[in-house]
């Protein structure tokens, strides 16, 4: 079967430069596969722990982090979002920009921007952030203090304070 095939491309020598050129958009092809994936990172890194794993220790980084597997210990990922997914179990202290809760998570949570518990989600501990939002059906049970980012607030009226008392 191979000899036919063979003769059927040495007759035409017209054709064959033609299928030379029809093979290279094959390598173009490629660089398109890649290219998505060269977007996708663009568009924000996140790690992932599946629900296969259980980890227990300090877990630290700077990308965000999806959490459907079991965690214990202590999570920090500033200026990132953790988001413990519907399958997570998640027994540590949290401390990121945003924090999104879909599964089960026990543990005091710090958040510089807004914690979400959505309606699956359930979280048993004390949470510091300058946003909470709580959905129907979500369980909640700790105290709750919202912070302002006050610092840089404060730091805003004092200067142009300065500049009036100087005028």
């Amino acid at each position: 079967m191979w000899k036919p095939t063979q003769q059927g491309q040495s007759p035409s020598p017209t054709s064959t430069p033609e299928q030379q050129p029809s093979a290279r958009p094959v390598p173009v092809q490629q660089p398109t596969i890649e290219t998505p994936r060269a977007a996708a990172s663009s568009v924000g890194e996140q790690a992932s722990i599946s629900k296969g794993l259980s980890i227990k220790g300090e877990i630290t980084g700077t990308e965000s982090l999806f959490i459907d597997g079991k965690v214990e210990g202590s999570i920090s990922i500033p200026g990132n979002r953790v988001t413990v997914g519907k399958n997570g179990n998640v027994t540590a202290s949290i401390s990121a920009r945003e924090i999104v809760v879909l599964g089960k998570l026990k543990g005091n949570v710090n958040a510089t921007d807004r914690v979400d518990i959505r309606a699956e989600g359930a979280l048993t501990g004390d949470v510091a952030a300058a946003r909470i939002s709580i959905e129907d059906g979500a369980f909640f049970k700790g105290g709750i203090d919202i912070r302002k980012p006050d610092s840089k607030p404060t730091a805003v009226p004092s200067e142009p304070a300065k500049v009036a008392v100087h005028s």
